[in-house]
Order: C-alpha cells, then sequence, then structure tokens
C-alpha cells in the first residue's frame, strides 16, 4: 500500500509540473536462470523465454516509471558432468516488476537504466530428466561424486516470490509515436525456492535471472 501511495503521489506530482507522456507495448526474449543454493550445487545456466506487455509515464526531465506483466521461466540446470544424465528444474512465473525509469540521449535514440521491486506467483512446475532422479541416491554415478542431490526431489516452499530487478538499454525512435527497445535485465529473488529452516537441506535458495528482451513502445499520450 505505501509503494502505491508513494507512485501516486508522483504522478500526480508529475502531471502538476510537467506534461506526461504515456505509452504501452510489448517485449519478447530469451533467459538464462540458475539457483543461488547454499550449500553449493553444481550448476549450469537453463534457458528459457519470457514474453509480456509494458505501461510506461515518463516526464520531460528524463524520469519516469515502467510496470510489466511477463510470463517468464525459470528454475536451474544440474552440472552433471562427465556423464550423459541431464536434469533441468523449470519454474514459470506471472511475474509483476515496478520499475523506476532514467532515460537519456536524443528524439532518435536513448540510452536507460530500469530499477525496482518484482512480485512474482509460479503458475507451473516442471522437471525434466533422463534418468530416475528419485532413485539418484541408488545410482554409481551419485555415489561416487560429491554433491548435494536432495534438490532434484524436493518440493518448492510457495507459489509467492518477490526481488529485486535491474537493466539497461537502448531505445530507437521510429517516429513520434512508436520506438524500439533492447534491454538486458537482471533478477534476483529474495524469497527461497526451497524451505530454509534450520533442519533443512539448504539455508538459502534464492532464484537468479538474466533476460535479453526487444520491446515495442506506442505512445497514447
Amino acid at each position: 500500500m505505501l509503494i502505491l501511495a508513494a507512485l501516486t503521489a508522483l504522478l500526480v506530482a508529475a502531471q502538476t509540473h510537467y506534461e506526461g507522456q504515456i505509452a504501452v507495448g510489448g517485449k519478447a526474449g530469451a533467459t538464462l536462470s540458475r539457483v543461488n543454493f547454499n550449500p553449493t550445487v553444481q550448476q549450469a545456466m537453463l534457458p528459457g523465454v519470457t514474453a509480456g506487455v509494458t505501461f510506461r509515464y515518463i516526464e520531460e526531465k528524463h524520469f519516469g516509471l515502467v510496470a510489466e506483466l511477463n510470463m517468464t521461466g525459470r528454475g536451474w540446470k544440474e552440472n552433471l558432468e562427465e556423464s550423459d544424465y541431464t536434469y533441468s528444474h523449470r519454474l514459470t512465473y506471472l511475474e509483476l516488476p515496478v520499475m523506476t525509469h532514467i532515460y537519456f540521449g536524443n528524439r532518435r535514440v536513448k540510452g536507460f537504466f530500469n530499477l525496482g521491486p518484482e512480485l512474482n506467483v509460479m503458475v507451473s512446475d516442471g522437471i525434466s530428466s533422463n534418468f530416475e532422479y528419485q532413485d539418484a541416491a541408488g545410482m554409481e554415478y551419485f555415489n561416487q561424486t560429491s554433491r548435494h542431490i536432495e534438490q532434484m526431489t524436493m518440493k518448492v516452499k510457495g507459489r509467492m516470490d518477490y526481488g529485486i530487478c535491474g537493466g539497461v538499454g537502448m531505445e530507437l525512435s521510429l517516429n513520434a509515436k512508436q520506438s524500439l527497445l533492447l534491454e538486458s535485465r537482471f533478477y534476483y529473488g529474495l524469497t527461497d525456492v526451497f524451505a530454509n529452516h534450520k533442519t533443512d537441506v539448504f539455508s538459502s535458495s534464492n532464484p537468479m535471472t538474466v533476460a535479453i528482451t526487444l520491446g515495442y513502445f506506442y505512445r497514447i499520450k
């Protein structure tokens, strides 16, 4: 509620002193994800996709707000070196970032920074593997390697996740109403994927994602 009140006050103040611009659009791109486990789990980055819709309000003095509603794939991929085994755990989220938007440049080409909080709701949870991961403790390969395998069968703690996201990018104006954007963004989750009580395996399991997206904006005001 405090965040919404602050954003409302900011928009009212901006409308009082400046002529604002409002634009709507969409975006899509690729992601690379992993989970920051403690103790460490050997991983490779898990590729995925992201797509969504975007709303932007900006002022004349290089400042604005961006809100998005995206569907994004996250998770992690086990690094099972020197074996033919594969395992990945994919978590798909509906995400709502609300970010400060700082931009600079000229009418044709602009650079920008986005930074703010993000709320996520998990909509699907799936595992892809070419072996019976439920029986990993009894397999010779896993007995010979010093690695955690509990995460392969653990249930996700909850469907809600929140964190911080930040990105940098460039915007190319096609005309007075339309523009294209290229952005690189990083997300760090402040909630854990798995339970983190003293008796649990992992003290932390924070999700991390890097996304590269191409977006389109249409100015409606």
